[in-house]
């Protein structure tokens, strides 16, 4: 989708043993000669099942990667930060192009931020061991963009978001 490394993978695998779900927008059948236009249907139905899932997360993770520009995660942080920010992780190492003005947001709001993947998936980990904005039932399952959200259970979900 953007410039980022396939993150969200790596720590799909590290977070296999948990009972969650992870909506990532990532998709295989992602076409960047879409134009991004709200008259576009294709564009539409990604940007409105991002959205969806973002607002159903009980945990939205976000990985700044050093070396992108990130415009619509640096966005996504600004919604979500300024709406509590309790249901957000941010990782945003060193190298970010706009590390100071994402630790500050994160600072001035109570967004739980970290330096690494490893230690993102440390925090899902104990939030899911703890409970902490995280429910314990369900099964694990990968959702791609245009899976339905109403799977009957109440099972956690994170949305592993960031392009």
């Amino acid at each position: 989708m953007g410039a980022a490394p396939d993150w969200q993978a790596d720590v799909e695998n590290q977070l296999a043993h948990l009972d969650i779900n992870i909506y990532n927008p990532r998709r295989d059948n992602w076409d960047p000669t879409w134009v991004q236009s709200a008259d576009n249907p294709q564009f539409r139905e990604q940007v409105e099942w991002e959205l969806d899932a973002l607002a159903q997360a009980n945990l939205v993770v976000m990985y700044l990667a050093p070396g992108t520009m990130s415009p619509i995660s640096l966005l996504e942080l600004g919604i979500y930060a300024a709406n509590g920010g309790n249901k957000l992780i941010v990782c945003c190492p060193e190298g970010f192009h706009r590390k100071g003005n994402v630790d500050i947001v994160c600072e001035r709001y109570g967004v739980e931020q970290v330096d690494s993947l490893e230690e993102l998936e440390e925090v899902i980990t104990y939030k899911w061991v703890e409970g902490i904005c995280l429910s314990t039932t369900g099964m694990s399952e990968f959702h791609e963009p245009t899976d339905d959200f109403d799977n009957g259970s109440n099972n956690p979900i994170i949305n592993s978001h960031f392009k």
